[in-house]
């Protein structure tokens, strides 16, 4: 049976206060004073929908992907290259391999679940699994409600027929071009309509027709329904799709919003996620998607749910260790909202060999480096001869991937002097258990918190955009081990 046999999710560690956005443009705009409560995810500067696809693939897949693993989906509304594949990016910081399909989705907020029910239905002609990732980093206009409203995030399902979690039961879609908002070619921000009419002539008239179309497929009634996942900035609208639909009012989960916002074409994935984290063996999961239409998908959880556990911890452990973020203008330099007089340091032209970058492209994207198969000695970079002194054989090693080994702080230094989105610039060298080491950047570390021996694992950001070209260049950075921290 075609299904979901793993999942794993990823939310940024910073949490921009609400509040604080209020307090910035309440002056301008007395009404978001209704949505001060709560905090909204925030990408740090390093960080965009590429690099949360792969937080959320290695919660999922843990440090070794399925050895038959076939295919790489990558679902969002907002990838950084237009035109250079994303998932073919993912796929090797991933490892995964180059044997396998890799596809783009975008252009719609329900391109996660679109291409999801997609991919489940053609299970049957498909051996081996397939890896799905959904993520979004939307940005808004200043002072408006979606600014609020809105959050960074990511999701990840492996997708195959055997050792299934979380059985396929059906699907049904309903297209139809409803525009509640849009995004026009070469514009930044969503324009987006009347919340009254998106809610009395889309939400109330669309999805109870996808609904009744749907369970009039399966051997499943609303009424059995034990979780109700349907992602809705407008307060309510769930609760009442579920309660015209006999589905029990129990089943509707909570959306999120209050901790982290709504994670576009993610959000859906995101909760289906977290459900799964939390499920018992025979619950049936009901998730919704929106956008220019609806996606409806049923499920039903096996007894396996319950050993399934995510490589780092889930959605619940990205949402626990949040950090809160009550400082406006970092959100608005993070985001490129406004010009900064970034000085001197920042003009240094970044342009990208991509030739080099090709050649590199496992060293670099995978972060793989080499063990001497004549002593053990592991290296980085790879080298055709050995750096073990005792050893300097010829040719003798073999890939060795390092994003996964545990590291820690051997020297370290906050530089104030460097140009830096987020000053001031950590950076030290970093040992990893087993040998080799690395003079890393650190990454998601507060001013006077990092400490020699601090434990720490590697996390694929961004090191540095060609603003000039349009072009960011990806590595791998040394972040706080929360698993070891917490």
């Amino acid at each position: 049976m075609a299904g979901i046999t793993g999942f794993g999710g990823y939310v940024p560690r910073l949490r921009l206060q609400r509040k604080s956005v209020v307090e910035a443009n309440g002056w301008f705009n007395p009404g978001l004073a209704g949505l001060a409560k709560g905090e909204r995810s925030m990408c740090n500067w390093d960080e965009d929908s590429l690099t949360m696809a792969v937080e959320a693939g290695r919660d999922c897949i843990g440090e070794k992907g399925p050895a038959d693993l076939r295919a790489i989906y990558l679902a969002s509304t907002t990838l950084p290259f237009a035109d250079r594949q994303n998932a073919t990016v993912a796929a090797t910081a991933l490892d995964l391999g180059e044997d396998l399909k890799t596809v783009d989705l975008t252009s719609s907020q329900r391109a996660g679940t679109s291409g999801l029910i997609d991919v489940l239905e053609g299970m049957g002609e498909r051996d081996g699994q397939v890896l799905y990732l959904a993520a979004d980093h939307r940005q808004t206009a200043a002072s408006g409600a979606q600014e609020l409203q809105m959050g960074d995030g990511a999701a990840a399902l492996l997708l195959g027929q055997n050792n299934v979690i979380a059985e396929y039961l059906g699907s049904h879609q309903v297209s139809v071009d409803f525009v509640d908002h849009y995004r026009g070619q070469n514009r930044d921000f969503d324009y987006n309509w009347e919340e009254r009419w998106i809610r009395d002539e889309g939400y109330f008239k669309i999805v109870p027709r996808g609904i009744d179309a749907l369970f009039a497929k399966v051997d499943v009634a609303p009424s059995d329904v034990d979780v109700m996942i349907m992602p809705a900035l407008i307060r309510g609208v769930p609760q009442k799709i579920a309660k015209g639909a006999g589905i029990p009012d129990t089943a509707v989960q909570d959306n999120l919003h209050a901790v982290m916002g709504e994670a576009g074409a993610a959000h859906a994935l995101i909760m289906l996620s977290k459900a799964l984290q939390n499920a018992k063996p025979g619950q049936v999961i009901l998730v919704i998607g929106w956008g220019q239409g609806c996606d409806l998908m049923l499920f039903r959880t096996t007894d396996a749910v319950t050993s399934f556990k995510p490589a780092l911890g889930g959605v619940e452990s990205s949402l626990a260790r949040g950090k809160a973020e009550t400082n406006y203008n970092r959100y608005l330099a993070f985001n490129d909202l406004i010009d900064r007089d970034k000085g001197i340091r920042a003009e240094t032209d970044a342009q990208t060999a991509l030739s080099t970058l090709y050649r590199k492209r496992e060293m670099v994207l995978g972060f793989k480096g080499g063990k001497c198969t004549k002593c053990g000695t592991v290296q980085y970079p790879k080298a055709h001869i050995c750096v073990n002194p005792n050893c300097g054989a010829w040719h003798s090693q073999e890939d060795y991937r390092f994003s996964d080994v545990p590291c820690t702080v051997q020297s370290w230094t906050a530089d104030g002097l460097t140009y830096s989105p987020d000053p001031p610039t950590h950076f030290g060298m970093v040992t990893f258990e087993g040998g080799g080491r690395l003079m890393a950047d650190l990454t998601d570390v507060d001013k006077g918190g990092v400490e020699v021996g601090m434990p720490l694992r590697m996390v694929f950001r961004i090191k540095v955009e060609d603003e000039r070209r349009g072009f960011k260049k990806y590595f791998w950075k040394a972040a706080p081990d929360h698993r070891k921290t917490a």
